[in-house]
């Protein structure tokens, strides 16, 4: 299989997990994963991104339970051995002001390519992830007590899937 094949694969693999394992992420699956992270590009090189890693059972349930916007139960997520709350911080020639004269948001831009990497490299490894969107960002950075300047933009759940990503394509009419 080619290097292309393999990443086409990777690509076919990924889809939001809502169904996981009551099995452990291992510290180095998810160094794996950070490190992909890093090399991720973004504007200037400026890498603004901060990946928090929420493992307390009690955290993500508190997660959960407040952090979400009211009316769109999520259960399963408290299920997810692991969140990863992707957060951005903007700084201000590349995100402030560049922003004004090209009308782009690079700050989103950087955040999703560095989030795509953390869940193509998660797939590969085997593991299901889920981005979330739709939450309460003040909430989840009181909770974690994220320092000035540092927003949440999305969570990440990340964990072993209760069901094969075949049976799942299979589901899909894939």
């Amino acid at each position: 299989m080619s290097v292309g094949d393999e990443m086409m694969a990777i690509f076919h693999r990924r889809h939001s997990c809502r169904h996981y394992l009551e099995r452990e992420v291992s510290e180095e699956a998810l160094a794996f994963c950070l490190e992909a992270v890093a090399l991720a590009p973004s504007a200037c090189n400026r890498k603004p991104w901060q990946l928090v890693t929420v493992r307390d059972p009690e955290l993500r349930l508190q997660i959960c339970r407040h952090g979400l916007l009211p009316g769109i139960p999520m259960p399963w997520l408290a299920g997810a051995p692991v969140i990863m709350v992707l957060c951005a911080r903007r700084e201000l020639v590349t995100h402030r002001l560049a922003p004004l004269f090209s009308g782009i948001d690079y700050l989103l831009l950087d955040c999703g390519i560095a989030g795509e990497h953390l869940v193509l490299a998660a797939t590969a490894l085997g593991l299901g992830t889920c981005w979330i969107g739709w939450f309460r960002p003040r909430y989840v950075k009181k909770l974690l007590h994220l320092g000035w300047g540092v927003q949440p933009v999305a969570l990440i759940s990340v964990g072993y899937p209760a069901e094969p990503a075949d049976s799942i394509s299979a589901a899909r009419g894939e």
